[in-house]
């Protein structure tokens, strides 16, 4: 897949199996709904330091959340550079070499800076990062309390220094290898959800919300 749009800079480029990249915003963000959990990486001390985290998007802005105790949320709220990454993973690629075994992935890398969300528009920003595991479960729960946003930092990453990188074919064997002995193909990796557990202090009568019984017929997030 090619993107006819180019990258913003020379640092986000990609350079490995270049015809893989695109950098329009419709693929990026497409990349980012579909996948559940980020990972967002910063050089703490001098090392680098990766954690996996929630995330949810409105527009062009990327929003992270955290406890406000969190060493690298603290840090974050400088505007430090960061780097975010999302992976979805459809298909495991199975060759007759090994060298040519791979996955079929769509995945999306984001390099920028991260600043803290203004008190105004804290409860938007998180009601982007629920919303995006499973729409409409904001507007079901009890919204948050003065004491709780207190306790949890925001965080806005503008979505400009970014590239999709993504691989769907089958195998790509030597021509030498096509007569071995050897199954070679791709089986298909897709997210299902399990049967719902009713929490042990559930009242009783209380039945799926509509926004989780959607999410459980929709399957993984807008995939």
């Amino acid at each position: 897949m090619t993107s006819v749009i180019g990258p913003p800079s020379e640092f986000s480029r990609v350079r490995r199996l270049a015809d893989r990249a695109a950098y329009d915003p419709e693929t990026i963000y497409g990349v980012l709904e579909a996948a559940m959990i980020g990972h967002v990486g910063v050089l703490r001390d001098g090392r680098p330091v990766v954690i996996p985290m929630l995330f949810g998007r409105a527009e062009d802005d990327l929003f992270l959340h955290g406890s406000v105790a969190s060493q690298l949320l603290r840090g974050l709220s400088a505007g430090i550079e960061v780097c975010f990454t999302a992976t979805v993973i459809d298909g495991l690629v199975y060759a007759r070499s090994a060298f040519h075994h791979s996955m079929n992935y769509r995945s999306v890398v984001i390099a920028g800076r991260a600043f803290p969300v203004e008190a105004q528009d804290k409860l938007s920003a998180l009601r982007a990062i629920v919303d995006h595991i499973t729409p409409g479960r904001w507007d079901e729960a009890r919204p948050p309390t003065k004491a709780e946003l207190r306790k949890t930092a925001v965080l806005r990453m503008p979505i400009a220094e970014a590239s999709a990188k993504i691989r769907s074919a089958g195998p790509a064997d030597d021509l030498d290898d096509l007569g071995l002995p050897v199954w070679a193909g791709v089986v298909p990796v897709m997210s299902h959800f399990g049967q719902p557990v009713d929490a042990e202090d559930l009242t009783e009568g209380i039945g799926l919300s509509p926004a989780v019984n959607r999410r459980l017929h929709a399957g993984a997030p807008r995939s």
